[in-house]
């Protein structure tokens, strides 16, 4: 077999094969684009985030995927244990509670992410491996317009592909946001470093029982950070420990074993910083910026791929729209930025509330929270917050604690005994899926000094409310990001005006 021939131009061009531009790459070529995508490394590569949430079913179910990575054989996830503090039971967010179809999955991702790539490929995209981009040439009045790219393979070829519309999918590399654009924006309350191994032998969550073989997070008693244990169907475990930069220097330096231990126990460390872009600013002209490239979240909600995901779909529906004229280009670029900027605030208000509990901090300050952002994210939640629908529009330190604490009660201990003992003494309507959401001090007013009932009704309120603002039908289907929704039709995906 010859080496592949990249070719000299394309509509769309796609840099990196991981989740977000396989995704993308799917969604494009199905819609009837010319998609080439040029991935560094050759797959199968290992990578890590195994963990995925139940929106994966939905992300897939729409590019016809989902039953193909159900035969793959990979350990159900029918929820998650965390346990925050030592002396009391672990919290577990219940995901096939009310629907048993809604169980995610842990995969290995060497095997996942060659799925996903070979996929795209079936779907019409020209996918090449060993192909890495190493400049990006830039054209229009203000040099803001992207063009073409340098490219060089690991047979040594070189050359230059021109395109109409680019999409970075380089991870944490970010070749637009670090090299071009220079906006990377870190989180400094959130710079850790996440080790990790592979191990066999291992026991089993809550065996015989709906949660059985459920990935289990736990608080480090020493408040320095989180670990974790994910099962994985090829017998191993993923056990990792994240813990804060600080914390991770000085128990290196307390280390008293030879170098050569020193390096193999270090030798799945990742600089696990958070990070975004300053003014949100993930899309441009005739560019959009997806995955990890763009943004990060600390892994402890398993929200890498569900990310990778989102900025796949609305790259694509966006790049779609303002090709179709649903609305004009700098419209789309608006609504993409707003969608990304939306799902990343989601998860780091939830992250920073657990970590809140973890590390027992003081909440974090404003600056770290684009106020726009957060208006749209929590949009449904901020009257329950604070009390009424005529709610004050400017966010406060006060509403921000307010919704870390609403949010950390989703990952309260909170056992089944006790749920069916406190469904017995309240209205059993309350604990449904389409009970109205209720304020803390909604509840403290209902039950009074049933301190069940409250941890209950509070655990119940916050799982509820967080899936419907991770919901996938929400998120596309429902959501309204300036004046705009995204349109979820095979051959005619894009923007529709409210």
């Amino acid at each position: 077999m010859g080496i592949p021939v990249v070719p000299r131009s394309t509509k769309i061009l796609v840099i990196g094969g991981g989740p977000a531009g396989a995704y993308t790459a799917s969604i494009l070529a199905r819609e009837g684009l010319e998609v080439t995508v040029l991935e560094k490394d050759y797959f199968p590569r290992y990578h890590i985030g195994e963990s995925m949430l139940p929106s994966f079913n939905a992300f897939l179910d729409f590019v016809d995927a989902k039953e193909k990575v159900k035969k793959c054989g990979f350990v159900m996830k029918p929820g998650a244990a965390i346990k925050l503090n030592q002396y009391k039971r672990e919290g577990y967010t219940n995901f096939i509670q009310f629907n048993l179809a809604n169980s995610a999955w842990n995969v290995l991702r060497s095997e996942f992410d060659e799925f996903l790539l070979q996929h795209a490929a079936e779907c019409g995209a020209r996918v090449f491996n060993g192909v890495a981009i190493s400049e990006i040439q830039f054209s229009g009045t203000d040099k803001n317009v992207p063009v073409s790219a340098s490219w060089t393979s690991k047979y040594g070829q070189t050359g230059t592909i021109s395109f109409e519309w680019l999409v970075d999918a380089s991870g944490r590399n970010g070749i637009m946001s670090t090299k071009y654009l220079k906006n990377r924006r870190f989180n400094e309350s959130l710079r850790n470093i996440a080790t990790w191994g592979y191990w066999t032998g291992a026991g089993v969550y809550s065996p015989g029982t709906d949660r059985e073989n459920a990935p289990w997070f736990e608080a480090l008693t020493d408040e320095s950070g989180w670990a974790w244990f994910i099962p994985l169907h090829n017998g191993t475990v993923s056990v990792g420990v994240v813990i804060s930069e600080k914390s991770n220097s000085i128990k290196k330096s307390q280390l008293q074993v030879d170098k050569d231990k020193d390096v193999a126990h270090y030798h799945n460390q990742l600089f696990d910083y958070s990070y975004s872009a300053e003014m949100n600013h993930y899309a441009g002209p005739h560019y959009r910026i997806a995955g990890d490239a763009g943004a990060f979240i600390d892994p402890l909600f398993s929200s890498g791929v569900h990310l990778a995901f989102t900025g796949g779909l609305v790259a694509a529906a966006t790049i779609k729209a303002s090709i179709k004229g649903d609305c004009t280009e700098d419209e789309a670029i608006a609504f993409h930025n707003a969608k990304i900027g939306t799902s990343y605030t989601r998860f780091l208000v939830v992250v920073w509330a657990v970590y809140r509990q973890i590390k027992t901090q003081s909440a974090p300050i404003l600056s770290e929270v684009d106020e726009d952002n957060f208006d749209r994210a929590f949009d449904f939640l901020r009257p329950v917050i604070q009390g009424g629908a005529e709610a004050d529009p400017r966010l406060t330190e006060d509403e921000l604690s307010e919704a870390l604490e609403f949010c950390g009660h989703g990952v309260g201990p909170a056992s089944p005994d006790l749920f069916e003992s406190v469904s017995r003494r309240i209205d059993p309507a309350l604990l449904t899926p389409s009970a109205p959401l209720m304020s803390g001090r909604e509840v403290d007013a209902l039950v009074g000094e049933d301190d069940e009932a409250k941890q209950v009704l509070r655990k119940h309120n916050s799982n509820k409310a967080l899936s419907i603002a991770f919901d996938y039908q929400n998120n596309f289907r429902n959501e309204i990001l300036n004046g705009m929704y995204v349109h979820l039709e095979k051959g005619a995906l894009g923007l529709r005006r409210v």
